[in-house]
């Protein structure tokens, strides 16, 4: 028996283009981050996205001791869907809504603040502790500052975590687990990350150049993305999910992309659709030496007569644990609004003579509208490409 399709209901979204889609769709048209600058680390400067909007909401009373930046983040991203997540709760109740985040630092800013204060003090602050750190803390935070009792856990796989989410809820509700899961992902700047990347020879002290001859690096970001997802119709369906594993070496990918190219091919696969029926590709594109060439490649074997693609993270920084749903995000915006463009991919114009040729989205261009008025589907696919050899697509279709 076919299993049930699921969708994406509801979207809310903090990144360095702003605070929730009013902020961000604008800011995405014209490739607008204020929130991309440089700082200076203990290893030399980085550019990294930063969020700039105030983050206002603090966990109640009695999650305070969850309070952090991350989880600040993620409120912010989580009362944008509040209303349906509400909804949801009132029609199948409490224990049918799970939560499934995926993070890559949790709350290791607040434990570098703790252990500042440690070493100036003599302990630690009366107001630290371990669970704002705690790598599993996001999805059973979110859970209870929503008031769902639901399948509640977090995944934590370095820059594939958030995408790897949307397929663990997707069984979820497949195997009627749940009538409704809360999925996406969080992460915040912190030192661990940024001179962690920077000491591996992977940041770029300017913004950082996917698919450039120029390009040397990522720019490390912070954020929070985060969907209702249902068995209910939506406008846009997740219609296809692509996992694999290649373990080629622990931080650099296989060259080729074999991993990266089977997970494409799954995703299609699962979708039943050929890769001509894909209209837009958001590609993981850190703008490193080895992960471009490698997409690349890989692009150009999957799609040999070519589909428009960007990479987004120029404008909120690389999110980490939290890249790809903030990049399926920006998938979904261009199927559920009509006035969407797709996103820009900001660089330096110089292709780099080593890579095959991609169709890179350098003016205003929308998916093909004709699909959708004459009744038709339209497809977007996101991927995302982690430390380890872990990649995820996912196809959005609306």
């Amino acid at each position: 028996m076919k299993a049930p399709s699921v969708y994406l209901h509801a979207l809310g979204m903090i990144n360095a283009l702003g605070g929730d889609l009013d902020s961000i769709v604008p800011a995405l048209a014209v490739g607008d981050a204020r929130g991309m600058a440089s700082v200076h680390t203990g290893i030399g400067d980085a550019f990294v996205g930063s969020v700039v909007t105030p983050l206002e909401l603090a966990p109640s009373a009695d999650l305070a001791r969850y309070d952090c930046r991350n989880n600040r983040l993620l409120l912010a991203a989580l009362a944008q869907i509040a209303p349906a997540v509400d909804a949801a709760r009132e029609r199948y109740g409490a224990h049918r809504i799970g939560v499934v985040l995926g993070t890559s630092t949790s709350g290791i800013e607040a434990a570098e603040a703790a252990f500042v204060y440690q070493a100036q003090a003599g302990a630690l602050p009366s107001s630290f502790n371990y669970r704002q750190m705690e790598i599993g803390t996001a999805a059973p935070f979110a859970a209870a500052a929503l008031g769902v009792k639901g399948p509640a856990y977090t995944i934590s796989t370095a820059c594939t975590s958030s995408a790897k989410a949307f397929a663990s809820a997707r069984r979820l509700l497949q195997l009627q687990l749940c009538d409704a899961v809360v999925v996406g992902g969080v992460d915040s700047l912190c030192e661990l990350t940024v001179q962690g990347f920077a000491s591996l020879e992977s940041t770029s002290s300017a913004r950082s150049n996917p698919m450039s001859r120029n390009r040397c690096g990522i720019n490390v970001g912070e954020g929070a993305a985060v969907f209702l997802m249902s068995r209910d119709e939506a406008a846009v369906r997740l219609a296809g999910v692509g996992e694999s594993s290649d373990a080629h070496h622990i931080s650099s990918p296989d060259p080729q992309g074999v991993g990266g190219e089977l997970a494409l091919r799954e995703a299609l696969a699962d979708a039943g659709i050929a890769p001509s029926s894909i209209g837009y590709v958001n590609l993981h594109a850190t703008a490193t030496r080895k992960n471009d060439e490698m997409e690349a490649s890989l692009m150009s074997r999957v799609f040999p007569e070519g589909v428009a693609t960007s990479g987004t993270k120029p404008l909120t920084g690389h999110q980490l644990g939290a890249a790809g749903a903030t990049e399926l995000g920006f998938v979904w915006l261009t199927l559920a609004r009509q006035d969407v463009a797709l996103p820009r991919h900001l660089w330096d114009g110089e292709a780099d003579p080593a890579l095959p040729a991609l169709d890179l989205v350098e003016t205003e261009r929308f998916l093909p509208r004709e699909a959708a008025t004459q009744g038709g589907t339209r497809y977007a696919m996101s991927n995302s490409f982690a430390f380890g050899g872990s990649n995820v697509s996912l196809i959005l279709a609306g």
